[in-house]
């Protein structure tokens, strides 16, 4: 097998990998209302809570990782900048979103399982403080928008290229560009967004598993 073909197929796994860890996300994660210290308190501090970010977490690496499988596939095109730009401007969102989602998972964990003890009396503020200080919610919005951009480049990449479905690009970027918008959303259309997600991912990395079967001809 060649080198070329084994990039884009382990890419393509990523891809496929990361969709589920897309569903599993808003599927796994609890949701009491966290308006409450009761809620936040039952919610935050349970396993369901960090494994769900956790999911979140590598599903984030799993997509920078399968953008270079996107750009393998259009190395040969005249797609190959846009493809090349999709992958960096994904790793910097990616780069930039997932210290706040270790402070989410984390942070706010610990601090939860310390408030169940009786030990933190102000549990809601101690999460908005660590959610929306200004430069943690900052770089969280921007990395967002940023890895809402990668998917973007790289569907324009696959739909000029010519070697992938057009199609695939447009919904793997739907789900990242949906992204930031869906936090502001009821855990029913947070589901429906993993699942929208997973779709994209998924549909793009058979597309480029296809794709490496055909280079392989």
């Amino acid at each position: 097998m060649s080198t070329s073909r084994t990039r884009t197929r382990s890419g393509a796994l990523a891809l496929a990998v990361a969709g589920v860890l897309f569903v599993l996300y808003p599927a796994v994660r609890p949701w009491q209302d966290e308006s409450t210290v009761e809620g936040a308190t039952k919610a935050m501090s349970s396993g369901a809570w960090v494994a769900a970010h956790l999911f979140a977490m590598v599903g984030f690496i799993l997509v920078a990782l399968g953008l270079l499988a996107v750009w393998n596939a259009v190395s040969r095109t005249r797609a190959e900048r846009l493809g090349f730009a999709a992958v960096v401007t994904a790793w910097v969102g990616v780069g930039l979103t997932l210290p706040y989602y270790g402070a989410e998972d984390f942070g706010l964990n610990a601090i939860a399982r310390k408030a169940a003890e009786g030990q933190v009396p102000d549990l809601l503020g101690l999460v908005d403080a660590v959610r929306f200080s200004p430069v943690p919610i900052t770089t969280f919005g921007l990395g967002l928008l940023l890895l809402a951009a990668g998917a973007v480049l790289a569907a324009v990449a696959v739909w000029r290229s010519g070697v992938l479905p057009r199609p695939s690009g447009i919904l793997f970027a739907a789900g990242f560009v949906l992204f930031l918008p869906q936090f502001f959303t009821p855990p029913a259309v947070r589901i429906a967004h993993g699942v929208l997600v997973a779709a994209g991912s998924i549909w793009l990395a058979l597309a480029l598993w296809r794709a490496s079967d055909a280079e392989a001809r």
